[in-house]
């Protein structure tokens, strides 16, 4: 489905400011001509969707000059490292509302995932904080407008080449495949894994002992709640058998993944040390005492799923974090 050769090596958001983009995704697509793109290839995917009202496109140029609303990129510092991981998400939301977060390394930044709301007041902020060296991008739902920002930085976008298929665009001088037999790679000073999963080639980026985790896997009300006091302020323990995260081929869909496939992540997980996790989306951050307590609540989540889905007798029931 992608487009060759549709982009320039240079930043011109002239030239693409009136280029089609699916408004339930965010994906831009290399063309403002709407009798050519008329529905999104990505929606159409089982693991994606079309809303009720249906297909619909809108630009870069409509957002950024919205006269009904004004849409802005909102910069915020997560809390677990304030110096050095920096959420960017647009309000109101575009596409599926995903946040980005720029990963502000000794070696340089690297923005870890992409949304679609690229403006002049963006780049500014951007450059004041050092700035964008590479762009790595966890899965296709948010491959969004990545030639943009690739371009407007003058950057790589790290992409897994099992998921290549899902492109609307391509650009030989900005994207970098990482093939199918590579699990782990170093861009600049973060560690991406590649588990698969939510689609094959589905990243992850771990800074330090910060894992960002995009939708690969995602955190759940329960993961989220607060049970270190009652309601009178008596100190009590988190409740067991609670899980943390959910495990899905579709998210929208509620489509389960499959045991080998969790299998496969907690396989490479398992290997690395973190005591966070940062999801998709704002307030989705998840911050343990120690990296065991961390890697015991992934792999214990893992363990209802699949034993909530019939498989009493897995081999990964028999796992244990010391």
């Amino acid at each position: 489905m992608a487009s060759k050769n549709d982009s320039s090596s240079s930043y011109d958001p002239q030239r693409t400011g009136s280029w089609l983009i699916c408004q339930t995704c965010g994906t831009q697509f290399p063309t403002d001509d709407r009798q050519k793109v008329t529905t999104c290839f990505i929606c159409d995917d089982p693991r994606q969707y079309v809303p009720p009202s249906g297909q619909s496109f809108t630009t870069l140029d409509s957002l950024r000059n919205n006269e009904k609303q004004q849409y802005k990129n909102i910069f915020t510092p997560l809390d677990v490292d304030p110096e050095h991981l920096i959420a960017i998400a647009t309000q109101p939301k575009v596409g599926i509302g995903q946040r980005a977060i720029l990963v502000r390394t000794d070696q340089g930044n690297v923005l870890w995932d992409c949304i679609t709301l690229l403006d002049a007041e963006t780049i500014e902020k951007v450059n004041a904080l050092g700035g964008i060296q590479a762009i790595v991008i966890s899965h296709p739902h948010y491959y969004s407008t990545h030639l943009e920002w690739a371009h407007a930085f003058n950057c790589p976008v790290y992409l897994a080449s099992e998921d290549a298929e899902w492109l609307a665009q391509r650009d030989e001088n900005k994207q970098v495949f990482l093939a199918e037999d590579k699990v782990e790679t170093r861009v600049l000073g973060t560690t991406v894994l590649k588990l698969g999963g939510h689609f094959p080639g589905s990243l992850v980026l771990l800074f330090e002992d910060k894992l960002l985790i995009a939708d690969t896997f995602l955190a759940t009300p329960s993961g989220l709640g607060n049970w270190d006091r009652d309601a009178v302020g008596v100190a009590r323990e988190r409740p067991k058998g609670m899980s943390s995260f959910a495990f899905m081929w579709s998210f929208p869909n509620m489509i389960p993944l499959a045991p080998g496939d969790i299998e496969r992540m907690w396989g490479i997980l398992k290997g690395f040390e973190f005591g966070s996790t940062h999801g998709a989306f704002v307030g989705m951050d998840i911050v343990c005492k120690t990296p065991a307590e961390m890697k015991r609540r992934v792999l214990e989540s893992m363990q209802i799923h699949i034993r909530s889905s019939g498989h009493g007798e897995h081999v990964l029931l028999k796992e244990t974090v010391p």
